[in-house]
């Protein structure tokens, strides 16, 4: 036999695992007038300028089954995923622990009510938003039944891509000590950024049997806030799927991710030209597109067995409330839309302190989900929007080579800040509902979980 077909057999080996994949999609994008989120005011939507979606992927390895979901959505509140994960288990048997339902964070989505004050500010009770939120949970689980129903023999590998030119830690040190967030094009008084970015782009790929493309994960560490304006759009995260579709089959799914980035965006302070709009959005899914089709060819082989998955429900603390705010921020929230508005930072703290008050005390749930496959695959899921640096704590300290952190995966918590952040201060900790040093639970959870699976499996 040639040196060359030697050096293909890894690749085109299949493993003694009786792999099968199922995936689908189902469009989920709203009315026009539907309120849009990501955003602190009232946004009407006018349009569409791509549809949005719930992807999912139902894996099955030697008959055990796990379903992966990703909705081109802002998050997804509490009661959605709860519905959606009753209509799932209904349809095909999958229970909570083995459905892992994230959103990919597009600030062009709609508005999702569910969640708290806020959202009862920007437009939660209109009728439009009622009736979107009461039928999304069924499409969400119409994603996974179509994708458990077209179940087929596949083949699974996995990469790890580099991309460190679209992101950017969005907080700074400053020249007077304090902490900024978002300061500014070319602004003076910026220091440094005060943290990192995750320069990593996964890729877990499953083909046929005879080497026809069926599905691409992908995900990043990328606020997935680009495209901006009134029009539905799933932003960077559509052009990946349409370019990977043209590069690589029409009928390739492409499921995108969004890994830890609650401190991290598109926005490069020194460069003047301005960042945002479709043509944005285009241009760094056109980069991470090419990232990802390089990596491409340094596909690895994976054995899918076992499939293992476990789920924690994480009991946090609450930021305490000081004497007097609930009643200052019933105040502050009934000055928005009036002549006299609050201020971003005043307002933002209004809405986080009449959603404690709300919870009476009780801990905000955080639940951390992890799915495996074989030694090598990870997907760890996360409930907040994460700070970049609880990501890499999870990496770094995983057993598994593909170790996979998609945050805003299961019922919405907020913004989640590692601990040093909540002395530095500024929007994302005065946002947080959970207390100082919740981010490490999370992390302990999940590291918990991993090194647990990943000694329970047979070597």
């Amino acid at each position: 036999m040639k040196l060359a077909a030697l050096l293909l057999l890894p690749l085109l080996s299949t493993s003694a695992a009786d792999l099968r994949l199922g995936r689908a999609s189902v469009v989920i994008t709203p009315p026009a007038g539907m309120p849009m989120g990501g955003s602190y005011g009232l946004r009407l939507s006018t349009g569409v300028l791509d549809d949005l979606h719930a992807k999912a992927l139902v894996i099955e390895v030697d008959g055990t089954r796990a379903a992966l979901v990703a909705c081109d959505l802002v998050a997804i509140s509490e009661p959605a995923i709860h519905e959606a994960r009753r209509l799932i288990q209904q349809a095909t048997a999958l229970g909570p622990d083995q459905v892992m339902i994230s959103a990919t964070h597009t600030h062009s989505g709609p508005l999702m009510g569910g969640r708290g004050a806020r959202d009862k500010v920007f437009g939660g009770d209109l009728e439009v938003s009622k009736q979107y939120m009461s039928a999304l949970p069924g499409k969400i689980a119409e994603s996974v039944r179509l994708a458990a129903a077209s179940l087929a023999p596949a083949r699974l590998s996995a990469a790890i891509g580099h991309e460190d030119t679209v992101s950017f830690n969005r907080r700074f040190l400053m020249k007077d000590g304090s902490y900024g967030w978002n300061p500014g094009k070319r602004n003076p008084n910026v220091v440094r950024p005060a943290g990192p970015i995750d320069p990593e782009v996964a890729l877990v790929y499953f083909d046929s049997p005879d080497a026809k493309p069926r599905a691409t994960y992908v995900n990043h560490a990328l606020h997935v806030a680009v495209a901006g304006g009134t029009r539905f759009s799933s932003d960077f995260p559509g052009v990946i799927a349409r370019r990977l579709a043209a590069a690589k089959s029409p009928d390739m799914l492409t499921m995108f991710t969004i890994g830890a980035a609650g401190n991290v965006n598109h926005i490069d302070v020194s460069d003047p030209a301005r960042q945002g709009g479709p043509t944005e959005a285009a241009r760094i899914g056109a980069i991470l597109s090419a990232e990802i089709l390089r990596a491409f060819d340094r596909l690895q082989p994976v054995d899918p067995a076992p499939l293992s998955f476990r789920r924690e429900v994480v009991k946090l603390p609450l930021p305490e409330i000081r004497s007097g705010e609930v009643e200052r921020a019933q105040t502050v929230i009934a000055r928005f839309g009036t002549p006299n508005p609050p201020q971003f930072l005043e307002l933002v703290n209004a809405v986080k302190v009449a959603d404690l008050a709300a919870r009476d005390g009780r801990p905000v749930d955080g639940e951390v989900q992890v799915i495996t496959l074989g030694d090598q695959i990870a997907f760890v899921g996360l409930p907040g929007e994460m700070f970049v640096e609880l990501g890499l704590a999870i990496k770094q300290n995983s057993p598994f080579p593909y170790t996979i952190v998609a945050e805003l995966a299961g019922p919405w918590i907020g913004y989640v800040p590692n601990r040093k952040a909540y002395a530095e201060g500024n929007y994302e900790p005065v946002s947080a509902r959970c207390a100082a040093g919740c981010g490490e639970m999370l992390v302990d959870s999940a590291l918990r979980q991993l090194v647990d699976l990943y000694h329970a499996k047979p070597r």
